[in-house]
């Protein structure tokens, strides 16, 4: 495994809210001083439902992933999609909304 590249402490991060079968999340992003994403956090408008700890958990092994190394463009075209390549899931539609703006590398 590669080591871990960390944020600093003290670090700029956006917060984004979208709306993914029926359900409203609120992501918030972090990146490293080369504009790359470092973490991103997830949450559900239902705190501690069910929805909310699987896109909190899938946010973690992203963050994880990519301070690893791992590209967070890889991971975005991985995820689920339905039969137009929209994203299933929160974790691809946050990756697909910072994807539109930029944010990716």
């Amino acid at each position: 495994m590669s080591e871990r590249k960390r944020l600093p402490d003290r670090r700029a991060s956006i917060t984004l809210t979208f709306q993914v079968g029926g359900l409203t999340y609120t992501a918030t992003i972090s990146r490293y001083s080369d504009g790359g994403i470092g973490e991103l956090f997830l949450n559900n408008h239902r705190s501690n439902s069910a929805a909310d700890t699987n896109a909190r958990d899938a946010a973690i092994v992203f963050s994880i992933a990519v301070q690893h190394g791992v590209n967070p463009e890889l991971v975005r075209c991985a995820l689920c999609r339905d039969s137009n390549g929209k994203a299933s899931g929160p974790l691809g539609t946050a990756l697909d909304i910072i994807m539109q703006e930029g944010a990716l590398p």
